[in-house]
């Protein structure tokens, strides 16, 4: 198994997803079990990729190659690196949590599990995917289950919401399609004379033949992979579709689609953009750093005003995105990129806290209206106690996860864009306004006597939230179990866009 270990970790869920498809009426009980028992292997699997990883090397490992669609030049190649390893560890740990956290979903029980098991696998195959074809077919194949998972189990507005949402990354799948066919008939492998969709070939620069040379077909396919990646952050202006997927979806897709699904993007311009195009890569990266801190400021400031709390979150995301974008748009040091990476994971977690943390409130009192509340804290304290944690961390409190890796993105960037972070820095401000100024409407002052027979956080609940906790917890005294698993990798990376010219 230890050899093929990737694709296990990828599909092993789907072995879950169809046992619950086939699984008779009368056993509809089971179906919650058999889920959260499909994503336990590959959340012990993670953990052994993990323990194993070698941290000094900056190529891909547990590397799994065959040849899959041998007409074509299309490989079933997996291996993860630095850059892959926090994401497929940020999966199995979400996807896991995610499936406790939906153990109160009573509605179409066998297509809500069964389909968020396939999404489950189509993330996981993006991370460790390194042929292009087989990298875009889990892209596609997690539109699908995202579709059904908003527009059947979502909110009032769930299908104009899963509608929105589905479109848009659509339009910038199509974009990436282009990409990748220039790619293929703009490279050969050397040994064979074959096109390729290899990232390993398509990396190397002298496996660039015809059309890939014209640096016109470059800048034009860097910018659809741009907008492609954008739309997925989201930057500002490709981010309307993100609050209202956010409002609308269930709590466990909230989840999902804020911890995981908006780091593609950035994961995708890493993984593609940088080493195929690194010459563009470094033309582009100052405007690329522009939409970053336009996004942070802009998505502090629209969070500022709402009044739904889940709505609130998820402008704060694309406030939070923006520093990785302004931090791996750095090649003068790997301060920045160092950042960005780990800031990836830090904002999946605290970002899965905060929407489990919605997730609570809305289950008992069936609204999300911030100045609905008040006094909460008097009743239901382990609940504040934790949503307190949650903000802070959300506001960057030293000690805290997302401290460290705001900082290293800003450290790494102001060598290079110093005015741009500069006015980043100030964000800061308005991200601690509105998260304290929610504490407050929510949890202080007189008890709101509506609520005052709302229950305390059940241990279920606190399941899901515990081990987020202490993950935010740790890395903020102590990042180098992240730091120390992407150093080489990135290293490797910034040395390739930085050498070509």
């Amino acid at each position: 198994m230890q050899s093929h270990i990737l694709s296990w970790i990828i599909f092993f869920p789907l072995i879950g997803a169809a046992i619950i498809c086939f699984l008779p009426k009368r056993l509809e009980s089971w179906m919650k079990p058999i889920a959260l028992a499909s994503t336990v292997p590959q959340l012990y699997w993670a953990y052994k990729l993990y323990v194993n990883f070698e941290r000094a090397n900056p190529s891909f490992q547990f590397v799994e190659h065959t040849s899959w669609i041998l007409r074509f030049n299309i490989d079933y190649y997996l291996g993860v690196d630095g850059v892959s390893m926090p994401m497929v560890l940020l999966t199995a740990l979400l996807s896991f949590i995610c499936i406790l956290a939906s153990w109160n979903i009573d509605k179409y029980i066998r297509g809500y599990f069964s389909l968020f098991l396939l999404l489950d696998t189509a993330m996981m195959g993006v991370f460790c995917a390194l042929d292009f074809f087989l990298f875009y077919i889990f892209w596609e194949l997690m539109l699908l289950p995202m579709y059904f998972l908003i527009g059947v189990w979502g909110g009032p507005k769930k299908e104009y919401a899963a509608i929105k949402f589905f479109l848009f990354t659509l339009v910038g799948s199509v974009f990436m399609l282009i990409a990748m066919l220039a790619f293929y008939f703009g490279s050969v492998e050397p040994a064979t004379g074959l096109h390729s969709f290899d990232f390993t070939i398509l990396a190397n620069q002298a496996a660039h033949i015809g059309i890939l040379k014209d640096p016109v077909v470059r800048w034009g396919c860097y910018l659809l992979l741009l907008i492609g990646f954008a739309i997925k952050i989201p930057l500002v202006p490709f981010h309307t579709w993100l609050p209202d997927a956010h409002v609308e979806a269930p709590t466990a897709i909230s989840v999902i689609l804020a911890g995981v699904l908006l780091k593609m993007g950035t994961y995708g311009l890493i993984r593609i953009s940088y080493p195929v195009l690194p010459d563009m890569a470094r033309a582009f990266a100052p405007v690329v750093a522009a939409f970053g801190l336009v996004s942070i400021i802009y998505g502090a400031f629209c969070a500022m005003a709402q009044k739904d709390l889940k709505k609130l979150i998820a402008y704060s995301s694309i406030s939070h995105m923006g520093f990785v974008v302004l931090g791996m748009s750095v090649f003068s040091n790997t301060i920045g990129i160092n950042g960005a990476i780990l800031q990836m994971f830090n904002h999946g977690i605290i970002t899965a806290m905060l929407f489990l943390l919605v997730g609570v409130i809305y289950d008992r009192a069936h609204t999300r209206d911030i100045d609905g509340f008040g006094g909460l804290a008097h009743n239901m304290p382990v609940f504040a106690g934790y949503t307190g944690l949650a903000f802070m961390a959300g506001l960057g409190l030293p000690g805290l996860s997302s401290f460290i890796s705001e900082a290293l993105c800003l450290i790494g960037a102001f060598q290079t864009y110093k005015v741009m972070t500069v006015l980043a820095t100030t964000s800061i401000i308005i991200t601690a306004g509105y998260f304290l100024w929610t504490m407050q409407r929510i949890f202080l002052g007189p008890m709101n006597e509506r609520w005052e027979d709302l229950p305390e956080i059940s241990l279920r609940e606190a399941a899901c939230l515990t081990p987020l906790a202490i993950i935010v917890v740790v890395l903020g005294f102590y990042p180098m179990p992240i730091l120390d698993m992407i150093g080489a990798t990135l290293r490797n990376t910034v040395h390739l866009v930085v050498a070509m010219r």
